[in-house]
């Protein structure tokens, strides 16, 4: 890559922060500085604990991803990535952090965002058949949701694609976008990604294409994800009732359910509401998902499933990392409307374009079988309820 590609290869920051600059101004090599220094200044630049920077290091090494080159070892490789990412600042703003030339950085970043992608698969893993813990010890969920294993939902991430190209990634509120859809996990983990669809593009049919597709969303056996209203109730999936309130927003202060859908719908949001604090977790960590960086619509999308597969990975390594810990259950978490984010897991080389809809191809016996599952679900729990298990007063608690 030459300097012009690097001019629009570029993050979409241009200044680092005053006092990393003046971290640099002494003398000392930045990544040195950082690395030798106190825990959180690594965890400040480098998003993770330093043991865990060090062992992604080893791993990517040992794998033979990532190698020490005459003059940046792979501690310095790493470290120009994830502070890209994690700081979401042009190759050109941290020229003189590094004190590497523009084509350096650039090379460097685009080689461990390949070799993060290479071990993508190994951090997105679905969920086991246990009951999670969040459902067996909460008696507003348990046993009626014992077979849920998670929740699905999709956001806009932004992108940037040439004037010609806009069109197709133009979603419903005009900006400019990629339509991800991922499964989250009770344990803020990503189980699945599906990322590089246009805005445009329906939630049905990013749905469509992750439960079709080669690489497709898998479901356990028995089990299933709670989906919001943007997606259908079929095997598999579990969705709200239609023309009923859903959040507890739409319900007025000190309301108590008059029916069984409505009780259903609330704790259903409930359980969902996880998708949203694992997708603010990993923004608040890689803030370059926040904006449309200058990169290539392939790169772009490459960055949303490398961004998920290192939340995973920091997640295992270290479950009560900071960030983790605020968007741990108990956090009140509002995904912001005009930043929509939405996912894909896939260890690809290249960009799909899809812009033909899909059709779902569930018979209609299948759909009756799973209108019956969210109905038993809803008897029992609303059987539970009026019985005072839990009393009326926990509704909204």
């Amino acid at each position: 890559m030459d300097s012009s590609d690097e001019e629009k290869d570029g993050v979409s920051g241009n200044h680092i922060p005053k006092d990393l600059s003046c971290l640099a101004s002494k003398g000392e090599k930045f990544v040195d500085a950082v690395l030798n220094g106190q825990n959180e200044l690594c965890l400040e630049n480098f998003r993770m604990d330093k043991s865990i920077f060090y062992k992604l290091c080893e791993m990517l090494q040992v794998k033979g991803l990532l190698r020490h080159t005459n003059r940046i070892k792979i501690e310095e490789q790493l470290a120009i990535f994830v502070f890209i990412i994690g700081h979401n600042l042009r190759t050109r703003a941290v020229q003189e952090l590094f004190r590497y030339s523009g084509e350096t950085i650039s090379r460097h970043f685009n080689n461990v965002l390949n070799a993060i992608l290479s071990i993508s698969m190994d951090y997105f893993q679905p969920p086991g058949s246990e009951v999670p813990p969040k459902i067996l010890e909460d008696p507003r969920f348990h046993p009626y949701f014992k077979d849920c294993v998670g929740a699905v939902d999709s956001i806009h991430v932004p992108v940037t694609v040439g004037v010609d190209e806009q069109g197709p990634f133009r979603n419903k509120n005009g900006l400019i976008s990629q339509n991800v859809l991922a499964a989250c996990s009770f344990d803020l983990k990503f189980c699945y990604v599906l990322a590089g669809w246009e805005g445009s593009a329906t939630d049905s049919q990013v749905f469509n294409s992750a439960i079709t597709r080669r690489n497709r969303l898998q479901v356990p056996e028995g089990k299933y994800y709670l989906v919001d209203s943007k997606f259908p109730n079929v095997p598999g999936f579990v969705a709200p009732y239609s023309n009923t309130p859903y959040h507890s927003k739409e319900f007025p202060s000190g309301y108590n359910p008059q029916h069984a859908g409505e009780l259903f719908n609330h704790r259903h949001s409930l359980l969902h509401s996880i998708s949203n604090r694992t997708f603010g977790a990993l923004k608040a960590r890689f803030p370059i998902l926040m904006s449309a960086p200058s990169y290539p619509l392939q790169t772009q999308v490459k960055l949303v499933v490398a961004t998920c597969a290192l939340h995973n990975y920091i997640r295992s390594e270290k479950p009560d990392d900071w960030i983790f810990k605020t968007y741990e259950e108990g956090m009140s978490f509002r995904m912001e409307e005009s930043l929509p984010l939405e996912k894909e897991v896939l260890p690809m080389t290249h960009v799909e374009s899809h812009t033909q809809p899909l059709d779902l191809t569930f018979y209609a016996d299948e759909i009756a079988i799973a209108s019956r599952l969210r109905d038993s679900i809803a008897t029992e729990m609303w059987n539970g309820y009026i019985q005072g298990l839990p009393s009326h007063v926990d509704f909204f608690s």
